[in-house]
């Protein structure tokens, strides 16, 4: 079957110098299971990240993976800030690529929203520090509801952040990652300079919608010199707060654009995180028309996320040119051959099946899945 004979959801895209086989894209999912508390990738993350590029996914993205200690959300969570944790890394991204997916990380800094229990072991309110827990900081002394108040990052501390980013970065070369995202959602610290509800600086670092953009375009200015100009750059936006005075798609429209004037190359799309208790109208592809709408706006490819459960959902958020590629979470995590399966039932080619498991494709098998 030829490219152009395949669905949208099963073309190829190219961004910078690399090609990724489908837009069936994983999301970056906490996993919560570093119980050495170390940061260090193991067996867990081979396995959960790898059967997915065996399943037929095109892009693997790691989780949310801190670029400072206290960066982290948990202390259960992975981590890239020393040697020891990308030569972990590098183990998983050599049998992603081996599965004909690309691997790629999300870099991040939780911010205010750090040091909280693991999802294991969650219990209301921050980690105490006698049990584990750290300080946290964000762009402003605003704590997230129920947890405890952050310390304002100053000029010295915002720099510290920017550094991390580009070391982390710049291990996540030397790891083998084939794309790197820089988080700026769900909350966490990018978002909590980005909105107005949790930014209440009066320096070159709040106010107007520059300032309050200015941490993000740093970094990916920063993480494009460590990445060099082949490897493609996201970044992760929450499209909008849910929440009146907040961040909405608008702003985000524009800083996409900045974003990707200062050298990013796509934009995955979500929303939310910033607010406790907004009220999220959740349901099917929820959130897939605020990336549409930053697509357009911004004239920039977009993925969509949220609730898209379902091949032929998809293929027609690809086919009529609303979104780029799609990410599918929770149905991966269900079934991580989900894309061997959309495959199938959208009538694509089926050469992404790995050599181990052509016996089991319902092409040979009276085509029953």
């Amino acid at each position: 079957m030829s490219t152009n004979d395949q669905p949208a959801l099963f073309q190829p895209i190219t961004l910078r110098g690399l090609t990724i086989r489908n837009r069936v894209w994983v999301p970056p999912l906490c996993q919560y299971s570093v119980t050495d508390r170390d940061g260090v990738p193991h067996d867990w993350h081979l396995v959960h990240l790898g059967s997915m590029a065996a399943g037929g996914a095109g892009l693997v993205v790691a989780e949310a993976t801190a670029v400072s200690p206290e960066g982290r959300i948990s202390d259960y969570d992975t981590g890239l800030w020393n040697d020891e944790q990308a030569e972990a890394w590098s183990r998983i991204t050599r049998f992603i690529r081996s599965q004909g997916a690309a691997s790629g990380i999300q870099l991040a800094h939780a911010g205010r929203k750090a040091s909280v229990w693991p999802e294991p072991l969650r219990r209301p309110g921050s980690q105490p520090i006698e049990d584990g827990g750290w300080p946290t900081v964000s762009a402003s002394a605003v704590a997230f509801d129920g947890l405890r108040e952050p310390t304002a990052l100053d000029e010295a501390g915002i720099q510290q952040v920017i550094d991390d980013f580009r070391s982390a970065a710049r291990r996540a070369v030397a790891a083998g990652f084939d794309v790197v995202e820089v988080h700026a959602a769900h909350g966490y610290l990018v978002h909590q300079f980005l909105s107005p509800l949790s930014n209440r600086r009066e320096d070159r670092w709040g106010g107007s919608l520059e300032n309050r953009a200015r941490l993000l375009l740093e970094l990916v200015r920063g993480v494009r010199l460590e990445v060099g100009e082949r490897m493609p750059l996201f970044v992760r936006f929450s499209a909008t707060d849910w929440t009146e005075g907040g961040w909405d798609e608008e702003q985000t429209a524009i800083v996409a654009g900045w974003a990707q004037d200062a050298g990013a190359d796509f934009f995955d799309v979500s929303t939310g995180g910033l607010v406790a208790h907004a009220r999220i109208p959740v349901g099917p592809g929820y959130q897939a028309h605020l990336a549409e709408y930053v697509g357009d706006r911004a004239d920039v490819p977009v993925s969509a996320v949220g609730r898209i459960t379902m091949p032929e959902q998809a293929e027609r958020l690809v086919a009529d040119g609303e979104v780029d590629a799609v990410m599918f979470g929770k149905a991966m995590m269900r079934d991580p051959h989900f894309a061997l399966r959309a495959a199938y039932e959208l009538g694509a080619d089926p050469s992404m099946w790995p050599p181990q498991y052509l016996r089991a494709r319902p092409e040979v098998n009276d085509g029953e899945w």
